[in-house]
């Protein structure tokens, strides 16, 4: 993993991307969105993650989030994805998924390939932390996020993507509680 991208200051505030290996559209299913949605939650209130702004697309998440001290962001981010993994993992292999198969070779396949992977390999390890230093970097990385669904053709408009802060943005509750970004 490159040195160029790691979270360098523990109290930062970082747009990060979790992509799923492959691209796969996972998140094309309500019971995986939720369970990410769930799983952000569980930080937030457990673990001090601090979430600005974030969209949720069919194969990969956008944040922009910070943290306390304890414990650091890096720690959360990895738990999280750990987490997560292993359990869209169980998801897949429990609940009825017309892609199973397909899948869970797939991302067997991509653990057996990676020395980091004890089996299966969900997210790619990662997670392109930019730190944010100012107003207009922040501004620019929140359009991006908003614009996200737009650009891919799911919305016209970026509030009416549900996987999304715009709503907050746009002062409407939105699916996850803020600190927004003035």
């Amino acid at each position: 993993m490159s040195t160029a991208y790691k979270i360098r200051d523990p109290e930062g505030i970082y747009f990060v991307t979790f992509t799923v290996v492959g691209w796969i559209d996972i998140f094309s299913r309500k019971i995986y969105c939720d369970l990410i949605l769930d799983n952000l939650k569980y930080c937030q209130q457990n673990k001090g993650l601090i979430i600005h702004a974030w969209v949720l697309m069919t194969n990969h998440i956008h944040l922009i989030v910070s943290a306390g001290t304890e414990p650091l962001l890096a720690e959360i981010i990895r738990d999280f994805k750990k987490y997560t993994s292993r359990e869209i993992i169980k998801l897949i292999e429990t609940e009825k998924e017309s892609r199973k198969e397909w899948m869970l070779s797939y991302f067997t396949w991509k653990g057996q390939t990676n020395p980091n992977t004890t089996k299966h390999q969900f997210w790619i390890h990662d997670s392109h932390p930019i730190p944010l230093y100012n107003n207009e970097v922040m501004q620019q990385k929140i359009d991006y996020i908003h614009h996200n669904p737009v650009r891919a053709g799911f919305v016209d408009e970026p509030q009416h993507w549900r996987y999304s802060s715009s709503k907050n943005y746009k002062g409407e509750k939105g699916l996850l509680d803020l600190k927004l970004i003035e």
